[in-house]
């Protein structure tokens, strides 16, 4: 802040060079990874793209210095190129946390998921589904399902087949099925 009060003289010439040099290298490294899908990937592309931005304005800034002595436009421009940072940051950051703690995959709900597995398979029901994502883009399952009485291994299996190919088709790569009989009861008391 000390900069904003004292406004000291600026190399406008010198931030022009480096503005340059900074959209050019920077923007090689954007190009060359705008194509990514994970969630590594887009997060580094982003900030390339916020350092392609940032020199953008400050080469916009050098170039009006270079015109007119307006020397308050470097800590505004600091400052403005901070916020639009932070911002992306804090977003970013929330997206993490959720692949960190487990959380469900913002695309999806297990309570349609358990209502899906239960009204297209031979399932009688569906509970202690698990869904989470490895990094953002791997989705997985877990999930008991209940069975009629008597049922034979070959409809298990083909239950447990229609299933996976239901969850496939929502972006869910890994199934984990946990197969109970009506007769069995359950542990937890939500399993009907």
């Amino acid at each position: 802040m000390i900069n904003v009060v004292e406004l000291k003289p600026i190399n406008s010439k010198g931030m022009l060079v480096f503005a340059i040099l900074g959209i050019f290298i920077n923007g090689i490294a954007v190009l060359r990874l705008k194509k990514g899908t994970s969630i590594n990937e887009k997060v580094v592309s982003w900030h390339l793209l916020e350092d392609v931005l940032g020199w953008m304005a400050i080469l916009i800034v050098s170039i009006v210095l270079l015109i007119a002595d307006i020397p308050v436009l470097d800590p505004i421009l600091s400052i403005l190129i901070s916020v639009v940072v932070l911002y992306n940051v804090i977003k970013n950051l929330k997206q993490i946390l959720n692949i960190f703690l487990q959380g469900v995959p913002k695309d999806l709900s297990i309570k349609e998921i358990e209502q899906e597995i239960t009204g297209k398979t031979g399932a009688i029901s569906a509970y202690h589904t698990h869904l989470w994502s490895l990094e953002g883009e791997k989705n997985l399952l877990s999930t008991h399902i209940i069975v009629k009485d008597g049922i034979a291994h070959q409809e298990i299996i083909a239950i447990k087949q229609e299933i996976r190919r239901l969850m496939k088709e929502k972006g869910i790569d890994h199934v984990t099925i946990e197969v109970d009989y009506q007769d069995e009861g359950c542990e937890n008391k939500s399993c009907d």
